[in-house]
């Protein structure tokens, strides 16, 4: 019976997570306070509802400070939350892909994707600044969550090395349908984390595209900065 019980606790608030998801997708943006009047539930509740849904990256939250009171937090979907109602761009996507390669062939297509992922680099980079590694690739990390990546990252280096190494790792791929037929844009999203972290050296040792549960990428300071060559 504690087993029954549990379990329809878990689906109600899976339910509700769903709830939040959607009141989300339909008014942009919105308040815990306007959200649990929506979905008449507690205050309380829907404050633990919203961090967990922020834990998994699916909401993200901005601090308005336009009224006279309090701030207040203000929830949004993230590009991950979005991805989780269906809006068949993958699938677009691919299907524009391939009439480019059988009209201008593949390589001009991989040149094409190359240029794509240099532009989102040097955006990267501009967003990062020149601080310290740690900072930078937290800050990265957080950009990749934001575009629907379930990325983290951990700090690798052993005690008894003064070399800094730090592990990013990403359970998803948000271009996974694009990949299984171009594999070669995951050559370019590799140079481009090793030109998005200016004066790093970046290696992957993990790929889901070969069967392992995740990408993992080992990222070491460089003796010198990857540079950036634009594909035209």
């Amino acid at each position: 019976m504690c087993r029954d019980r549990s379990q329809r606790m878990a689906s109600q608030q899976v339910s509700t997570k769903d709830d939040i998801l959607q009141r989300l997708l339909k008014c942009g943006s919105a308040t815990a306070q306007v959200l649990a009047a929506d979905l008449s539930i507690s205050a309380q509740a829907i404050r633990r509802h919203l961090k967990d849904l922020e834990e998994e990256g699916l909401i993200i939250h901005e601090i308005d400070r336009s009224g006279s009171g309090r701030p207040q937090h203000v929830y949004e979907l993230s590009a991950a939350g979005r991805s989780r109602f269906p809006d068949g761009y993958d699938e677009f996507a691919l299907g524009l892909l391939e009439t480019l390669a059988g009209t201008l062939g593949e390589d001009h297509v991989s040149q094409i994707l190359r240029e794509q992922w240099v532009r989102k680099a040097i955006a990267y980079r501009q967003a990062l600044g020149s601080g310290p590694l740690k900072e930078r690739v937290a800050r990265l990390v957080d950009l990749r969550r934001e575009e629907g990546y379930m990325t983290e990252w951990e700090d690798i280096s052993k005690a008894d090395d003064d070399d800094l190494r730090i592990f990013i790792s990403e359970h998803n791929c948000a271009i996974s349908t694009v990949a299984s037929s171009f594999p070669g844009v995951c050559a370019h999203e590799l140079e481009m984390f090793a030109i998005a972290l200016e004066g790093c050296n970046v290696e992957r040792t993990q790929w889901m595209a070969g069967g392992e549960h995740r990408c993992g990428y080992v990222v070491s300071l460089a003796s010198s900065p990857v540079p950036v060559e634009s594909s035209r």
